[in-house]
């Protein structure tokens, strides 16, 4: 179908609510971008005859084209819609119910949160709908938006810069359309390739043009005018800035050098409670701080001697108690010639030591005991000790006399 008013008329008529039908329109659209400022009037002027349903499906066909546009990089319809999109959702958000301007209000945050349109395009689609629409709403507060978190986000110092920045952000809008159609008038016109008309005609196309030239040069003075505020505000919170950065720095060296001066007398004052330390600690050097260190007029403590160590008790457990002395027992020399039956030799034998506390038991172990002499001869007499044998059973009394008799004579006969 080739492109005409009543084409795209007849398209846009054709539009429903379905996703179907709006992708195909967007494409039959796109198809044609070298009409898009064509296609943006007529569309707008659709969606103001339009009711509020067919308005909102008006704004989803805006918005599929743009977002198609902005993936594959082309600006046609952006450029073609930019002037005239704040105007249009103002339109579809007046009058709709509740469920529609909560749509609408999805989509306009769709196009911030994606970047769609240029952020002056942005705001005054914002400001439409929150200035205009939501004045009377108590829910919104002044001078805040429906598509903002915190609705008091401009800083006071940057507050004489947003009515510049909105006058601006208009002016560019329609700076934008002037020299868009001054452009292509102009180009018409100078083209080799087109055919001249008569004189007349040619001549009222040529004042024509001069006209819309005249509009286009208006409107980018009044922009530069507008940026020129702008600038001028910008440069002055710039200075202000300058000062203000100035100063900190300035406030910045002082501290450091303040941090270090106080971190090396915090040395001076730390070697001087050492070196007195270290003077205390050695007899031979006098206490106290040298002359002219921060730590002079402050004398150091001198700890006190300490005390004597107590005496420690040896370890050693304590001896056996020694048994009462006793008698030794008398020797009997029963070899002697006279064969006296009661004659003895006493020998006082010494009498054992206790073993000292603590003693080895190897040395116990290797104590020698005392061997009786030995005989040289047949005739030397033999010692022995009666009680290694014979206990001590009171002499002979109360025996029967044979039987003593017998005991004498064994005993003469082994020798003893």
């Amino acid at each position: 179908m080739a492109y005409t008013d009543d084409a795209v008329l007849a398209k846009l008529s054709a539009l429903n609510e379905t996703q179907e039908s709006i992708v195909t329109v967007a494409q039959w659209v796109m198809f044609h971008r070298r009409h898009a400022d064509r296609t943006g009037q007529l569309w707008l002027q659709r969606l103001k005859d339009s009711g509020s349903n067919k308005r909102l499906n008006l704004i989803y066909l805006a918005n599929e084209v743009a977002q198609q546009s902005k993936a594959r990089r082309k600006d046609d319809f952006l450029i073609a819609f930019s002037p005239v999109i704040a105007e249009a959702t103002a339109t579809a958000y007046k009058g709709a119910t509740n469920e529609v301007q909560q749509k609408l209000r999805r989509v306009v945050e769709v196009w911030r949160t994606r970047q769609i349109f240029e952020p002056p395009i942005q705001e005054a689609i914002e400001a439409r709908i929150d200035v205009e629409l939501d004045k009377s709403r108590s829910s919104t507060k002044k001078g805040g938006s429906i598509f903002s978190s915190n609705p008091n986000s401009i800083p006071s110092e940057l507050a004489p810069l947003v009515a510049p920045q909105q006058t601006l952000s208009k002016l560019v809008l329609s700076t934008k359309t002037s020299l868009n159609a001054a452009s292509q008038d102009y180009d018409k016109l100078t083209d080799p390739n087109t055919t001249v008309p008569s004189a007349p005609v040619h001549a009222a196309r040529l004042n024509g043009l001069l006209k819309t030239l005249a509009n286009a040069e208006g409107a980018v003075a009044e922009s530069i005018k507008a940026r020129s505020l702008l600038i001028e505000g910008l440069e002055k919170i710039l200075e202000t800035n300058r000062d203000g950065l100035k100063a900190e720095e300035k406030q910045l060296s002082d501290l450091i050098n303040r941090k270090t001066e106080i971190d090396n007398k915090k040395k001076d004052v730390e070697d001087s409670i050492m070196r007195g330390f270290a003077s205390n600690s050695n007899p031979s050097t006098p206490a106290g701080p040298p002359d002219g260190s921060p730590g002079q007029q402050h004398s150091p403590v001198t700890p006190g001697a300490e005390p004597d160590r107590p005496e420690v008790e040896a370890l050693t457990p304590p001896g056996y108690p020694q048994p009462p002395a006793t008698k030794s027992v008398p020797e009997f020399d029963l070899s002697s010639s006279n064969g006296n039956n009661g004659a003895s030799h006493i020998e006082q034998s010494p009498v054992p030591r206790a073993p000292s506390a603590g003693s080895d038991l190897l040395s116990s172990l290797s104590t020698s005991y005392a061997r009786p002499p030995s005989t040289t001869g047949a005739g030397s007499a033999k010692k022995r000790k009666l009680n290694d044998d014979f206990p001590d059973l009171g002499g002979d009394d109360g025996l029967d006399a044979d039987v003593a008799e017998m005991l004498r004579r064994d005993s003469g006969g082994n020798g003893f």
